[in-house]
């Protein structure tokens, strides 16, 4: 099923992501009578909002990077949470591993994970393709990214809200949202596949919840740099707050048809609590930019034809 997803790379998200969100006014009305005269004047497009605001044009509040460490709440990672500095795009991979050439970010693949891995074309790192000739499953056809990826390409703003069974997510990319289930469930014995897998969580203490994933789609990629993964695949989550406005998130990858041992994808990755009115601005992928995309830039850097 095709979902809207974000276009890749930086300078796409420049091309595409400015402006998102944008504001409209009504002319102001006047007393004076109406003319008969023709207007002339071509409408306005709506204008970008401005720097520094929200989609309502209202300031936004910045946290004070002073901010005295409260405690915590019991059992509560509910809140808003944004990465400082945009750390967490990882366009080179996971980011505690990236794809970068360097010896220490070997990952353990087993012979049938490296059969899998020369077949997939990446876009970005060490052995990045050009544009028009990647095969990565959101880019090339539309695919969602699935799970991992989304904690492990483009982790931007996230929210989540609690309930008494269950934590759900809502991630800026895509406009996606997973539930994690919080009521004793076990993970299902023979699942339908899902892009995103199924989710079960539990306390393992008053500030640390481990999910375990299973059941995600083989068709997907655990990250931007093309690593596989099997039906075997099973991922570690670890939530941990550390303070009132500190989480840390924590990704384990264990597939044992892929991977000789578990490696650790995110290594305590830091989010910035926001506050409660903190407008989550769009990041959705639109089939006629990603068309402009293609024209000015994906098929021209591919040297393919873009008539």
């Amino acid at each position: 099923m095709l979902k809207h997803f974000v276009v890749p790379g930086v300078l796409l998200a420049a091309l595409i992501f400015s402006p998102l969100v944008r504001s409209q006014t009504d002319k102001p009305q006047t007393d004076k009578p109406q003319t008969d005269k023709p207007q002339t004047d071509k409408p306005k497009s709506p204008a970008p909002t401005e720097p520094g605001h929200d989609g309502w044009g209202r300031p936004i509040t910045v946290p004070a990077k002073d901010r005295n460490a409260a405690p915590a709440p019991r059992h509560d990672i509910s809140g808003i949470w944004d990465p400082p500095e945009m750390s967490g795009t990882q366009v080179l991979g996971a980011k505690a591993v990236p794809e970068d050439g360097k010896p220490e970010h070997q990952l353990p693949y087993t012979p049938l994970g490296l059969e899998a891995l020369k077949r997939t074309k990446p876009s970005n790192g060490t052995r990045s393709v050009l544009p028009g000739e990647t095969n990565d499953p959101v880019f090339a056809y539309g695919d969602p990214q699935g799970f991992p990826r989304e904690d492990l390409y483009e982790l931007r703003t996230t929210q989540v809200l609690q309930t008494p069974q269950s934590v759900v997510i809502l991630y800026q990319f895509g406009k996606i949202w997973r539930v994690i289930w919080t009521d004793g469930r076990d993970l299902p014995k023979d699942p339908e596949p899902r892009w995103f897998g199924y989710s079960v969580g539990k306390w393992v203490d008053d500030y640390t919840l481990v999910v375990q994933t299973s059941g995600t789609d083989e068709r997907t990629w655990i990250d931007r740099a093309g690593r596989p993964h099997s039906d075997d695949l099973r991922v570690e989550e670890r939530f941990h707050r550390t303070d009132r406005d500190h989480l840390e998130l924590t990704v384990t990858i264990d597939d044992p048809k892929m991977y000789t041992k578990p490696w650790v994808a995110l290594d305590k990755f830091i989010f910035e609590l926001q506050p409660s009115s903190f407008d989550v601005r769009e990041m959705i992928w639109s089939p006629s930019e990603y068309e402009q995309y293609n024209k000015l830039i994906g098929n021209a850097a591919s040297d393919k034809d873009s008539h």
